[in-house]
């Protein structure tokens, strides 16, 4: 069975990785940061909440699937105080229920410093 990468958007300055990658039946979506349509990160939590959000429906999207087949999401935050803030937009752009099964994780740091979020995902593409 061939393994189908998905590239990062050319505008994008992206890590050596693929946004995702489908085996079969399942889709493996990196870590999405909150950047936006030109690459850049903006200040605010709900402001790069909303881009990711975008960029995995795009990257859901290339692959012929859309939110409600994502089956486990795992949210990395680096503040514990967005915690509650996440939950709210997060049922909102993840729902409506049933929603995939999930991790939450406050870290330390991210890659950029300037980075609030990033959400990796796998979703079935079986139908």
């Amino acid at each position: 069975m061939p393994i189908q990468h998905f590239a990062p958007p050319p505008h994008v300055k992206a890590p050596p990785l693929s946004f995702a990658t489908r085996v079969g039946d399942l889709l493996f979506v990196s870590g999405i940061p909150g950047f936006d349509a030109n690459g850049a990160l903006p200040e605010g939590f709900e402001t790069q909440f909303a881009n990711v959000v975008v960029n995995i429906k795009r990257v859901l999207g290339e692959a012929g699937a859309g939110m409600h087949d994502l089956v486990k999401v795992n949210v990395l935050l680096t503040r514990a105080s967005d915690v509650a803030a996440m939950n709210a937009l997060y049922a909102g752009a993840f729902g409506p229920p049933p929603y995939p099964a999930r991790t939450t994780c406050v870290v330390q740091a991210l890659p950029d410093p300037k980075m609030l979020i990033e959400i990796e995902a796998v979703a079935s593409l079986a139908k």
